[in-house]
């Protein structure tokens, strides 16, 4: 499980250390082989190896005549990029994603239990503090299933 939020540097090629933590077990589970792609809130979603194929295999199963879905796989497929940890832990981020992400020097790596979310910092902590001020209505309401957990 990947969880916590830490403050990462992206060096002028674009490489990221992967904190010290993370890296046994990223080890572990996927022998440093990483998946990196875009999500709708313009950060990254970074997925070690096993994680991302299963979640591709899901989504290339939507129905293909269903213009969400196909619009969903083409962003999330169309933009995913393998990545491997270096011998000094790092991942190389494309120029691509980091354009998307608006990714320069600071950033934020945020677990998310099988997964990493990566946010520019300026972006991370803006969005952060909307997201705990009055709420965001246009998400709606509560899903069903986060209504029987206690926080």
């Amino acid at each position: 499980m990947f969880r916590g939020a830490t403050k990462v540097t992206l060096d002028a090629k674009g490489r990221m250390a992967v904190p010290t933590r993370y890296r046994e077990r990223l080890a572990a589970r996927c022998d440093g082989q990483l998946i990196v792609t875009v999500d709708k809130d313009h950060c990254l979603l970074v997925y070690p190896l096993p994680d991302w194929e299963e979640l591709e295999r899901k989504l290339v199963r939507l129905p293909s005549m269903n213009k969400v879905a196909r619009r969903i796989v083409r962003i999330m497929v169309g933009s995913a990029t393998e990545v491997e940890l270096d011998a000094s832990g790092r991942i190389l981020i494309s120029r691509e994603l980091r354009d998307f992400a608006g990714l320069e020097k600071s950033a934020m790596l945020v677990g998310q239990g099988n997964k990493f979310e990566l946010w520019d910092e300026t972006t991370w902590k803006e969005t952060r503090e909307a997201w705990l001020g009055d709420g965001d209505e246009e998400d709606g309401e509560l899903p069903p299933d986060l209504e029987t957990i206690a926080f």
